[in-house]
């Protein structure tokens, strides 16, 4: 897809051409997690909201969409660190720290933590714009969003959690995160307060829904179909949704989650100069067969 491609381009184009290369390692092992067979689907939201809401395409837009995915990036080199989830395996090939060593996997998920934020001011919008961006990304990604929700996490092992124990946990996870490119969206294509809330929270319970999601697979699929060691919440003893309530339940959350963000888009369909078809589709991607 092409749009995956520029994705890529961007982040390479920014490690490569816009500073003196410091570390030629330090790049080196950046890229190699960027270039995983990743889902990109942070990026692809965003994208494909602004579509949605008439925005043509600009360099500027992918370089946003590049940011949350250095982000995501970031928290996976970490996640995987033998103090964290321990894992040897990424989509389908060694972890940071595994091809290359922990110190270096540290020094790489800092730097696609901090970079994002330069590659945000980068992408040239207005002043107005580029704060509220980083702001909102900044709150998403460090400790009142998915840094915060990584502590709750790694606190939650070997403990029988709620649900709201797990509910909190994952909508910081992975929940805020996720929800940041449907608001940087609405920002970048200057809609309302009430329609940024709108599509915020649409996000949450596509962030919602990809976490249960993620749960599920943990149980029921391969190392070839999620590329990560299957089973690994089972083995660490972690409450998930699957586990507390079941995998029929589990389908049932995942569900009724991307029915009720279907649902706030509709409404900004109705109300907006809005095509849904795009974004629809991706969503719509996330559903798993029981």
């Amino acid at each position: 897809m092409a749009e995956l491609k520029k994705i890529d381009a961007v982040i390479d184009r920014y490690y490569r051409q816009t500073y003196d290369v410091v570390s030629e390692d330090l790049v080196e092992a950046i890229l190699y997690s960027v270039h995983g067979r990743g889902k990109r689907i942070r990026p692809m939201i965003l994208l494909e909201l602004l579509e949605g809401f008439g925005i043509a395409l600009m360099d500027g837009h992918y370089q946003v969409a590049a940011a949350v995915e250095m982000i995501h990036t970031g928290s996976l080199i970490h996640d995987d660190l033998p103090a964290m989830d321990n894992d040897d395996y990424r989509r389908g090939r060694l972890t940071n720290h595994r091809q290359f060593d922990e110190a270096t996997a540290i020094l790489a998920g800092d730097s696609l933590f901090l970079d994002a934020f330069d590659m945000v001011v980068k992408a040239g919008f207005d002043v107005e714009k580029s704060l509220a961006l980083v702001e909102s990304l900044s709150l998403s990604s460090g400790t009142f969003g998915m840094v915060g929700g990584q502590m709750l996490d790694m606190k939650g092992e070997e403990k029988q959690l709620t649900i709201e124990e797990l509910a909190a946990i994952h909508a910081n996870k992975t929940g805020r995160l996720l929800a940041f490119p449907f608001r940087a969206a609405g920002i970048l294509s200057e809609q309302s307060q009430e329609v940024i809330s709108h599509l915020y929270n649409a996000g949450l319970l596509v962030g919602l829904a990809f976490q249960v999601r993620d749960d599920i697979l943990d149980v029921t699929a391969s190392f070839e179909e999620i590329g990560k060691t299957p089973q690994k919440d089972l083995v660490a003893e972690k409450s998930t949704y699957p586990s507390l309530l079941g995998l029929e339940k589990s389908y049932e959350i995942l569900n009724d989650s991307l029915d009720q963000a279907l649902a706030i888009f509709q409404k900004i369909k109705e109300n907006q100069d809005f095509n849904a078809g795009q974004i629809t589709r991706l969503i719509e991607r996330l559903r798993l067969n029981a």
